[in-house]
């Protein structure tokens, strides 16, 4: 009864669009209401001991340097740098969307600040080489939702706490089924251009190439200050994200001095006002997910899954594409949260591999943030090419079994998302 509660409620707050945030906290309450001999004081203590980890310390921090990073010019450099690598190519503006996301992915640490900084540069450029609105919005969506398997992300610092397996590891994993769905995507991205006839840019001249990269060292060291402070054993995640804050800084205001000390106060309460968010939703959905695991629906469901064979494959293409619905309805940590603890003990008892599994949901969060006619990415992007969302859904959709497809590979040869972790950790 607690449980049937509080899924219906939640379905009826987001139907009239109540921010998720508060519709997991209030439904959690209302299902306590109906729950024996629960006190509400569960909800309250819940939320505070859910938010109150050290590692969730990493996602202000990140925030707060993507912001920095940004606003302090470094999407347009990255771009710059892109353009001259690949905008030769047929179709190239539109793979260099691809290579300018995994730069600058490996930076924001938000798949959202990605699509906005990426289609706003971008968008415009591709109409004017040829192609149409609804494919460049296409294109944009479908390169933010390969990025967010580059680290930092947001995403996966919370599946880390949650399935237990480490930050750095996860990080690590992401990479290779990066580079998967990049050239999945980019393969698609060629084929329609010969189609369509559309050519490259004039190829950049030495002297534009040296000027690019000249230009976007600066903000490649931020991903090797990252990853050299946690692979040297120097800072944990919190502590390196503190480093990227820093640098970001310094960068911004005092090398391309493209911050102003005026900008800083509303950089700062930004980014506070969304980690808030952000956090306060890893809370909520902390005490949702407490009341499925009192009420055994996580022990439940596995029984059902299992019920029809103990095959981890098709284990893990159902939960797969419950991940993926439920990243364009919730968006991407409440469905983390609220069913990552429910599939991951069934996940763990067939044998397959935490930090593969880990991996490979945050794949499929990406599309499902991408996925018409809901995912939210989808809406952000279609808004920086001045269309309407309906008008890109067709020309998303092949780039939505694309990227389907990518992640089948990524299930079905988990050496694709270990071997880094494993040559690094040895895990």
């Amino acid at each position: 009864m607690a449980v049937a509660t509080m899924i219906t409620s939640f379905l009826i707050m987001i139907l009239f669009t109540a921010p998720v945030s508060f519709a997991i906290g209030l439904a959690a309450t209302i299902g306590l209401v109906f729950a024996d001999g629960i006190p509400l004081l569960v909800v309250p203590q819940r939320i505070f001991s859910g938010a109150d980890s050290f590692i969730l310390l990493a996602i202000p921090l990140f925030m707060l340097a993507g912001a920095l990073m940004e606003t302090g010019g470094i999407s347009a450099r990255l771009v710059e740098l892109a353009r001259v690598l690949i905008g030769h190519m047929r179709g190239g503006l539109g793979m260099a969307v691809v290579v300018a996301e995994m730069f600058f992915s490996g930076i924001s640490g938000s798949t959202i600040a990605d699509v906005s900084a990426i289609g706003s540069l971008m968008a415009p450029s591709l109409v004017r080489m040829g192609f149409t609105p609804p494919r460049a919005v296409a294109i944009i969506s479908a390169a933010s939702a390969m990025g967010i398997l580059i680290p930092p992300c947001l995403i996966m610092v919370v599946i880390a706490q949650i399935a237990g397996v480490s930050v750095g590891a996860l990080f690590l994993a992401g990479f290779i089924p990066a580079a998967v769905l990049a050239l999945a995507v980019m393969g698609l991205i060629y084929l329609q251009a010969r189609k369509d006839g559309i050519g490259g840019e004039k190829r950049a001249t030495w002297l534009q190439l040296r000027r690019a990269v000249v230009r976007a060292i600066i903000p490649m060291m931020m991903p090797v200050i990252i990853f050299g402070a946690i692979l040297g054993g120097v800072a944990d995640p919190t502590e390196a994200a503190v480093l990227a804050v820093v640098y970001a800084f310094i960068v911004g205001v005092f090398v391309y001095k493209e911050i102003k000390w005026s900008q800083i106060p509303k950089i700062l309460v930004d980014s506070a006002v969304t980690s808030g968010i952000v956090i306060y939703m890893v809370g909520a959905a902390s005490s949702f997910s407490w009341i499925l695991a009192s009420e055994q629906v996580p022990a439940t469901i596995g029984h059902v899954l299992t019920s029809f064979g103990d095959s981890p494959l098709l284990f893990f293409v159902t939960s797969i594409f419950v991940f993926i619905v439920l990243g364009a309805i919730l968006e991407g940590l409440p469905a983390i949260i609220i069913c990552l603890p429910i599939f991951l003990p069934t996940a763990l008892k067939l044998g397959i591999n935490p930090l593969h599994y880990s991996t490979v949901i945050v794949a499929a969060i990406g599309l499902g943030l991408f996925l018409p006619p809901i995912g939210v990415g989808l809406y952000i992007a279609s808004a920086c090419a001045n269309i309407r969302a309906d008008q890109s859904f067709r020309a998303m959709m092949p780039y939505v079994g694309v990227l389907a497809i990518g992640i089948v590979i990524l299930i079905l040869f988990p050496t694709l998302t270990l071997i880094v972790p494993q040559a690094v950790f040895g895990r």
